[in-house]
C-alpha cells in the first residue's frame, strides 16, 4: 500500500457542532443524508481540497466513518480481500485485516470482489464477504470478535454479491436475495448469535438494503424485494405487513422519512431478461425458448448447480419438453406465492415508477397504505433516491436529475441534465445544503438542494467512483476504485 498525504494551511477555530457518524451504506438509516452543519466544499478534485489520500487495491464498496476512524475494503491481490482502518484526521493506517477469498464465481467487470460496505459502531466493525460469511472485528485493533458462516451466494447473471450489513440497535441486519438461498438474517452484534432468520425463497435476485421505519405501533424493518415491500417485526423477524406493488427485482434501497417509505425502481420483465441475456448462448439462434444447454453456455465452464435447475427450470417446464417458453419463464423464475410478473404490462414489460407507502400496517396493505404510485421514465435501476425538504430527487444513469414533491409525487423539476453524462452506480448523498452525485467516469457533481436544478460544480476525481461517498466530521470521504480520499 502506498500512502500520500496532502496538507494545506489550515485555520482552526472552535465551533459548537453536532458530529454524526456515518455507520453504514448511505449513512443514517441508509438515507444518504447528513445532519451535520460544518461546511463542505463545492469544488475539489483528486488534489484540490484534499486533506489526505491513500492508495488502495481495487474496490467499489463505500467508506464508513465512526468515532474518528474510516473503514473500507479493498482487494490486496487477486486472491485476498482486505478490511482497512484509517485515522479520519490524518489518514494514517490504524490496522488492516486480510482473508483469502477462496474459490469464487466470475463476476461482471463493473463489479469488484471488494464490493460490500462494512458497518461499524464505536466497538466493532461488521464486514461481509461471500466465502467468509459475516465477520465482526474490534474497531480499535482489528482483532477477531466473532464470525458466522452463511450460504455462499450464487448469481446466474454474474453481477455477484453487493449487499452490506446495516445496524439497528443491538442487531446486525443482512439481506441476501440470491438465486439459490435468499434469506434475511439478524445477528446479535455483541456475540454474533443468530436472533432470527426469514426464508425469502419467494424472492428473485434483489440488491435492496433493510431500512427502519418508525411508526406509532413501533419500529419496523422494511425490505424491498420481488413483487413485495415487506415490514418485519424487529424482535422476531416475522412479516407483519406487505404491499404487493413492486416489480420483478429491485436494486435500489428505499428511503424512510416520517413513517413513509419512498422508492424509485426500474426493472424489466422476467421473461425478457432471461431471453435477452441467455437465449442463443449455445447455438447462436434466438427462438424465444430457453434450454439447460443455453443456461450452461451463458454461465461458462463452471457447472450450474443442479439445485438451481431443480428450483427453477424443472418448476417452469410445464409441458416437459425440455425448454422454457412464454409463461413457463415466469413460472420458472418467480415463486408461485409471489407472482411478480402480474405487475407488468405484457405489451410494455419494463417497469419504472416511484412510490410512497405508509408504514404501520398489518397484513396485506396494498389497498390501504400505498399513498401514491406514478410511472416515470426517469428512475434508475441502481441509484437510490434522496429525500430532502419534502422533495424526492432521482439521479439517472446518463446524468439526468428529476425531482418530485413527496406529498403526492407530483413533478417539481426535470428531467434536466447535470453536466455529466456518465454511468452512475453510487447513490447521491447530502450535507451542508449540497447534494453530491458520484459517477463511474470519476466526476462528482455537486447540486444545490433546491426546488430547481442548480449545478454548483462538476469535479473530476481522476478515477472511477462506484462506491457511495460518506459524510462525517465536516468532510466528504470518497472511495475511488484505487484510492480513499478525504475532501474538506
Amino acid at each position: 500500500m502506498i500512502r500520500t498525504i496532502t496538507l494545506g494551511v489550515l485555520t482552526v477555530c472552535t465551533i459548537a457542532v453536532q458530529a454524526e457518524d456515518w455507520q453504514q451504506f448511505r449513512g443514517p438509516n441508509c438515507t444518504g443524508v447528513s445532519s451535520e452543519t460544518l461546511p463542505l466544499p463545492s469544488k475539489f478534485s483528486a488534489t484540490e481540497n484534499v486533506q489526505w489520500s491513500v492508495k488502495l487495491g481495487d474496490g467499489i464498496g463505500s467508506p464508513v466513518v465512526v468515532a474518528g476512524r474510516v473503514f473500507t475494503s479493498a482487494m490486496i491481490d487477486e486472491t485476498t480481500i482486505g478490511l482497512f482502518a484509517f485515522d479520519a484526521e490524518t489518514g494514517n493506517e490504524l490496522w488492516k485485516r486480510a482473508w483469502p477469498i477462496g474459490d469464487v464465481e466470475e463476476i461482471h467487470q463493473t463489479n469488484s470482489h471488494a464490493s460490500t460496505t462494512p458497518a461499524a459502531d464505536n466497538e466493532r466493525v461488521y464486514f461481509y464477504y461471500g466465502t467468509l460469511g459475516m465477520i465482526a472485528v474490534d474497531a480499535k485493533t482489528g482483532a477477531d470478535v466473532w464470525q458466522k458462516e452463511l450460504p455462499v451466494p450464487y448469481f446466474i447473471f454474474k453481477w455477484g454479491a453487493g449487499m452490506s450489513p446495516v445496524l439497528y440497535k443491538d442487531l446486525v441486519l443482512f439481506c441476501q436475495d440470491d438465486d439459490l438461498k435468499p434469506a434475511f438474517y439478524a445477528f446479535d452484534k455483541h456475540t454474533g448469535e443468530l436472533r432470527w432468520q426469514d426464508d425469502r425463497s419467494d424472492m428473485a435476485v434483489n440488491y435492496s438494503h433493510p431500512v427502519v421505519c418508525s411508526t406509532d405501533s413501533g419500529d419496523e424493518i422494511v425490505v424491498a424485494g420481488t413483487g413485495l415491500l415487506i415490514g418485519y417485526d424487529p424482535a422476531t423477524g416475522k412479516r407483519i405487513w406487505h404491499a404487493r406493488t413492486l416489480p420483478r427485482n429491485i436494486k435500489t434501497t428505499p428511503v424512510v422519512r416520517d413513517g413513509i417509505i419512498y422508492i424509485s425502481v426500474q426493472s424489466g420483465g422476467i421473461a425478457n431478461q432471461w431471453l435477452a441475456s441467455v437465449d442463443r448462448a449455445d447455438t447462436g439462434n434466438s427462438d424465444g425458448k430457453l434450454t439447460r444447454d443455453e443456461i450452461q453456455a451463458f454461465v461458462g465452464k463452471r457447472p450450474v448447480p443442479e439445485s438451481f435447475y431443480q428450483k427453477t427450470f424443472d418448476r417452469g417446464d410445464l409441458d416437459g419438453d425440455g425448454d422454457l417458453e412464454g409463461q413457463e419463464l415466469d413460472v420458472a423464475f418467480l415463486s408461485r406465492d409471489n407472482f411478480a410478473g402480474e405487475t407488468f404490462d405484457s405489451k410494455n414489460p419494463a417497469s419504472e415508477f416511484i412510490i410512497a407507502v405508509r408504514g404501520g400496517g398489518r397484513g396485506d396493505v396494498t389497498g390501504t397504505h400505498v399513498l401514491w404510485k406514478h410511472p416515470t421514465k426517469h428512475t434508475d435501476h441502481i441509484v437510490s433516491p434522496i429525500v430532502l425538504d419534502n422533495r424526492m430527487l432521482l439521479v439517472q444513469c446518463g446524468g439526468i436529475a428529476t425531482c418530485f414533491e413527496t406529498e403526492k409525487g407530483e413533478s417539481v423539476f426535470g428531467p434536466g441534465r447535470i453536466g455529466n453524462s456518465g454511468d452512475f452506480f453510487a447513490s447521491p448523498v447530502y450535507g451542508d445544503g449540497k447534494i453530491f452525485a458520484a459517477s463511474e467516469n470519476g466526476n462528482i457533481v455537486v447540486l444545490r438542494n433546491a426546488d430547481k436544478l442548480d449545478v454548483l460544480a462538476v469535479n473530476d476525481m481522476g478515477d472511477s467512483v462506484l462506491g457511495t461517498p460518506a459524510i462525517a466530521d465536516g468532510a466528504l470521504f470518497v472511495r475511488t476504485r484505487k484510492s480513499l480520499l478525504k475532501i474538506q
